[in-house]
């Protein structure tokens, strides 16, 4: 399961990283698809993919490179590097989404700049 699973995620988010296919990336998820953000926000699949939509002029040229697809049971996690050419700053992405009957039924999203990574670790950090 868990390699069916990474493959129907390969698959919605290949369209949509190549080509910015959104059509095909709502094809894989479910009608009652659901998505957080770290800030405790959720979507419904028409407002995320909506949003979705609305970034991809902003977001034109981005670079995403998949560090790590994978999967346990029913969930698949994508990290990611993602980077607009020549402006802005790098981000470090992790999706952590839950396949149900063969779609994506929620994912959560945690984004964070490449270059806070260091101050962002220090709240556990004993010495700081």
């Amino acid at each position: 399961m868990t390699t069916e699973n990474k493959s129907i995620v390969g698959r919605a988010l290949a369209g949509l990283v190549d080509t910015g296919d959104v059509d095909t990336l709502a094809s894989f998820l479910s009608e009652d698809f659901i998505h957080h953000r770290s800030d405790s926000t959720t979507s419904t699949r028409t407002q995320w993919l909506a949003a979705v939509r609305a970034a991809l002029g902003p977001t034109a040229g981005m670079r995403v490179d998949v560090l790590h697809l994978l999967a346990d049971g029913d969930h698949v996690v994508v990290h990611s590097r993602r980077r607009l050419p020549d402006v802005g700053p790098e981000i470090v992405v992790v999706d952590v989404l839950r396949i149900a009957d063969g779609l994506i039924a929620e994912g959560w999203e945690v984004i964070e700049p490449a270059a806070r990574t260091a101050v962002n670790d220090a709240w556990w950090d004993a010495d700081a």
